[in-house]
């Protein structure tokens, strides 16, 4: 039998008349010896020789009777006096020729079309693989897939690899045909099968090509790609990846028997065999893995990561859903609909004590996108909070000083918690949302008590209270004294910002995200043992911005406006031999082209002047509410705080963040109107007897209304028109007023305060841990003395008989000893110890401001400036650069390597 005659496109064409028309001596005929592959409507085109333009006609001929006839036809009538060619393809033999035929052809012979010619030709190389001489379905797509310009130029050898690389990129879309190499793996082949054309163009190809790129593939990317090539030959490519992840999910599922029957028809004939599924799976997760650690990682990319491991995850779980497949695979730890699963034990845990809900907590702390679902994480976190919140011990305020310092360190924090919980969460799951209603019922309820309790202590006090006789408490017109003016001492020059309407829930958040890069919030330092925290002051009565915010600036109590306020700013630093100016609404904002008032910044700039603004933004938020409906406020909600921040900490001034009262927002249903009442002069005082939910109050505090008063304690009490929030009234998140002090980070610590570390703001039950763990039934036998089991100990938490702490064993190390000659001024002994005994309690890791204040418990001496001591850690402990401690996290964490300080102070280890 005869072989098969080779066959040749309009491309073989051009290139074989490319490189032989040059030499043809005028010929016209050119004889090819293969059979014509290309269409009808190729049979005429225009070549490129030596710069002329040649047009060229193909006829297919079988015999040498035909053949002579179409030259005749060619020379006589189609292009008798011109330069066109004529090529003949078909499958008459050379030896049927004639001389007299043979005389007019190119090299008077049939040319042969050898595919590996042309393709070495297209790509300007002078060999080809060997093994791509066997492979005529890689030559005939490279010949029929060559793209507009050409083929890149490939060298002096053309590898099998990279030629099917410029074939995948013509022909599918993956890559580029451009580059010399492409990184191929299954992430980028899972990432191609989501795009809206490759899957497309690959399942249009012939079934030989698709084989032998699938071949290929396999061995370049492992064994999931024919799986997923399969699925995009059946016009399911963007389906590959969800049905991976729903491949693993299945394959861990208790009944995994049950759920690869039901994945057998999602795949179809796409799947080879249940062999490859594992192999398939594994290779997915794998992606998305590597994509959900991208989106964790924050940025644009971290978005768009975050972006595409959710669309992919949530047609994962439509799948299911088809195949009836979500209750097999409820406890999944990557799908979305695990993740509600886990939300949705965890809510319904809710109504008992922490123990169940923390438990539930962690399992969804467990699933692979509790960071992707931020919001839905962060508030289950909160639930969790409020309700060990709801199972410590109450609170009873025996004094009005003792009831705002709790607020500001623990209640004011509920507050905070409860309004993350009212918005909602992202999923907009009805039994979830129910059950955070219900949670939220219950703090108010206890709420409320504390503000009854409240409220009775603040009749009481309020008879009596003055600036001359505070009875424990920080008054609002004492502020100044008490924090602006220490922070002004030795020349200090502090920014007095007055956040007008900020509760205590929103100064812990705006605390918060400052960044401790930049800033070190600073507290009254109190003698050794007792502990230091955040100030609170008791605003005026009724907690009004005309009475207290007067009375702030002031530092006397007093009612105005705006030039009262700044005749008593300017005044009361006066006295202290200060000038002053004080900046409202629109006189710190910047005119077109300016971020800040140059008036502000060059009073910024001076030496000698103390800044006071005002900034009204969260007042005037609570008439109508925001845009955004959120009742949380962060540094960049806030008109111009950023700004203001970043002038004070450029001009190195400390920050004194306070208000001048708080507020309370409305949550009860919208169809409540105002309460009914005798009286009325504001949303939430009037006079007249007290009725429930109310309190009388009289006495120097109040400063309207003849000195006496009724306010509303309870937060859904209001005698005006429905707003956003209110105030006025006696509850505690009104009443205190949070005082906040920072100063830039690396500078000294003012005479008299001491750093707060950010580990030691949140209550415990905000934090977390062993304090609030479930209490344990007593065992069946009691233990005596000499029974009861000693507590695990940790190295650094308890001194080891005849050892000390880790940390005090350490410096009385010989290499610790003789490293510390080398450093000057460097901090004593016990600091040192101390510090480090702190770290290996947190596990290693300490803010520096942390570090600082174990080291100031130790000593008593105040570490003035915790960037530099930290500094002083890392030279004493570093020894030949070994980074012992270290900080990280830019600078907002210290690191301490337990097990170099082991190596480096080996004598400091325990025997």
């Amino acid at each position: 039998m005869a072989a098969a005659r080779p066959a040749a496109g309009r491309r073989a064409i051009e290139v074989l008349l490319e490189a032989e028309l040059p030499y043809a001596e005028g010929r016209r005929l050119v004889l090819v010896d293969a059979v014509w592959a290309g269409g009808d409507t190729d049979r005429e085109f225009t070549v490129q020789v030596e710069g002329t333009a040649r047009r060229v006609h193909v006829t297919d001929q079988d015999s040498p009777l035909g053949i002579a006839d179409a030259w005749r036809h060619h020379t006589t009538d189609t292009d008798p006096d011109g330069d066109s060619v004529l090529v003949v393809t078909g499958k008459v033999p050379a030896d049927q020729l004639g001389w007299d035929l043979r005389g007019h052809a190119v090299r008077r012979r049939p040319l042969a079309v050898e595919r590996a010619d042309i393709v070495r030709q297209l790509f300007g190389t002078g060999d080809l693989d060997t093994r791509m001489v066997r492979e005529t379905w890689l030559l005939d797509a490279l010949l029929e897939a060559e793209p507009t310009g050409g083929w890149p130029r490939a060298g002096s050898v053309l590898t099998r690899d990279r030629a099917v690389r410029a074939l995948l990129a013509a022909r599918t879309g993956l890559g580029n045909t451009d580059e010399d190499s492409l990184d191929l793996d299954a992430d980028t082949l899972f990432d191609w099968s989501r795009t809206s054309t490759g899957p497309r163009r690959f399942a249009e190809l012939a079934e030989q090509e698709r084989s032998g790129l699938t071949a290929w593939l396999a061995e370049v990317t492992g064994p999931a790609a024919p799986t997923l090539l399969a699925l995009a030959a059946d016009g399911r490519g963007t389906d590959a990846l969800p049905l991976g992840a729903l491949a693993s999910a299945a394959l861990g599922c208790p009944s995994a028997a049950d759920a690869g029957f039901a994945l057998g028809t999602l795949f179809g004939r796409a799947l080879g065999s249940f062999d490859a599924l594992a192999p398939y799976a594994t290779a997915a997760t794998g992606v998305l893995t590597r994509w959900i650690a991208q989106a964790e990682a924050g940025g644009s990319a971290g978005s768009e990561a975050r972006a595409r491991v959710l669309t992919v995850l949530e047609r994962a779980d439509q799948l299911a859903e088809t195949a009836r497949l979500t209750g097999l695979l409820a406890g999944d730890r990557l799908l979305p609909s695990g993740y509600r699963t886990r939300l949705r034990t965890l809510a319904s845990a809710l109504d008992g004590r922490p123990g169940p809900a923390q438990a539930a907590l962690r399992d969804l702390a467990d699933h692979q996108l509790d960071k992707l679902l931020a919001d839905s994480t962060e508030r289950a976190h909160t639930a969790v909070r409020l309700l060990r919140w709801l199972d410590s011990p109450q609170f009873a305020p025996e004094s009005v000083g003792k009831g705002v310092r709790h607020h500001i360190e623990s209640t004011g924090w509920v507050d905070l918690a409860t309004g993350i919980l009212a918005e909602g969460d992202a999923s907009r799951d009805s039994e979830i949302g129910e059950a955070y209603h219900r949670l939220i019922g219950r703090v108010r309820e206890r709420r409320r008590e504390l503000d009854e309790q409240f409220a009775a202590t603040l009749a009481t006090w309020t008879e009596a209270a003055s600036q001359q006789a505070p009875h424990g408490a920080l008054l609002i017109e004492d502020v100044l004294a008490e924090a602006a003016a220490p922070l002004a001492r030795d020349g200090g020059r502090p920014l007095v910002l007055v956040l007008d309407g900020m509760s205590a829930d929103v100064a812990v958040e705006l605390a918060a995200g400052l960044d401790r890069r930049f800033w070190t919030e600073v507290v009254p330092a109190t003698p050794a043992g007792s502990r230091s925290g955040r100030l609170a002051a008791v605003a005026m009565l009724p907690t009004l911005t005309k009475i207290s915010r007067t009375s702030l600036l002031s530092g006397t109590p007093a009612e105005g406006g705006q030039d009262v306020e700044r005749a008593g700013f300017t005044s009361f630093w006066k006295k202290r031999r200060r000038e002053a100016v004080l900046f409202h609404k629109g006189g710190y904002e910047g005119t077109a082209g300016h971020r800040l008032a140059p008036e502000l910044l060059g009073a910024l700039a001076d030496e000698k002047t103390i800044v006071g603004v005002i900034v009204n933004t969260i007042d005037d938020a609570l008439g109508d509410g925001r845009e955004n409906g959120r009742a949380r406020w962060r540094i960049g909600d806030i008109a111009k705080l950023a700004d203001l921040l970043g002038a004070a900490l450029g001009a190195g001034r400390p920050v004194l963040l306070v208000s001048d009262h708080g507020h309370i927002l409305d949550r009860s249903p919208r169809e409540t109107g105002p309460t009914v009442a005798d009286g009325a002069q504001g949303a939430r005082w009037r006079t007249g007897p007290a009725q429930p939910g109310e309190v009388e109050l009289a006495g120097p505090r109040v400063r309207t209304a003849g000195g006496r008063i009724t306010a509303a304690w309870r937060d859904d009490l209001r005698y005006t028109a429905r707003q956003a929030g209110y105030h006025g009234g006696a509850s505690l998140a009104e009443v205190t007023v949070p005082v906040l002090a920072f100063v830039p980070s690396g500078s000294e610590i003012p005479t008299g305060w001491t750093a707060l570390p950010a580990e030691d703001t949140a209550p415990q039950w905000w934090r977390g841990g062993a304090e609030t763990a479930e209490p344990q039934e007593a065992a069946s036998t009691p233990r005596g003395k000499g029974n009861r089991k000693p507590p695990p100990q940790s190295e650094g938490l308890f001194p080891q008989k005849g050892h000390g702490t880790l940390g005090e064993q350490t410096v009385r190390s010989k290499p610790y000893e003789t490293q510390r000659e080398f450093v000057r001024n460097a901090p004593n002994n016990a600091a040192v110890a101390a510090a480090l005994d702190a770290l290996l309690a947190a596990g290693g890791k300490l803010s520096p401001a942390a570090v600082a204040s174990a080291a100031q418990a130790a000593t008593g001496k105040s570490e003035r400036n915790p960037q530099r001591f930290v500094t002083m850690l890392e030279r004493l402990l570093n020894i030949d650069g070994y980074p012992v401690l270290q900080l990280v996290e830019s600078g907002r964490t210290v690191h301490l390597d337990r097990e170099l300080l082991r190596q480096q102070f080996p004598e400091g280890a325990p025997s």
